[in-house]
């Protein structure tokens, strides 16, 4: 009888080494993939709105023509002629501080204006 109790024991031995083995075994880390070599990212396009000096220069609020300040969005004949008429400018946020024009339309040409000093 004392054969059969040790075989039951080790038998339970064996049992419980392998249960204890079974989550590190479960939870090995996977072998290596290789990966692509990855490509160069291309240069960004422009963001829509940003200024390009190159293609378009700024238009000084303090020199433009009334027919230049009306090409710009949300200005028309009579904001260019209050523009014009609300000349000098020390910045260009003085558009929307002497309510010339609405915030919502300096937020549109904020980008392609400048007000030079002289």
């Amino acid at each position: 009888m004392a054969s059969s109790k040790t075989f039951s024991a080790l038998r339970a031995f064996a049992l419980l080494s392998a249960l204890a083995a079974a989550p590190a075994l479960a939870q090995a880390p996977a072998p290596a993939t290789p990966t692509a070599p990855t490509k160069p990212m291309a240069p960004s396009a422009p963001v829509a709105g940003a200024p390009n000096a190159a293609k378009t220069p700024l238009l000084d609020l303090n020199s433009a023509s009334a027919e230049e300040l009306d090409k710009l969005p949300g200005i028309g004949a009579a904001r260019s002629a209050a523009i014009i008429k609300g000349r000098p400018y020390k910045g260009k946020d003085e558009l929307v501080q002497k309510k010339i024009i609405p915030q919502n339309v300096y937020d549109g040409i904020k980008d392609k204006v400048i007000a030079k000093q002289k």
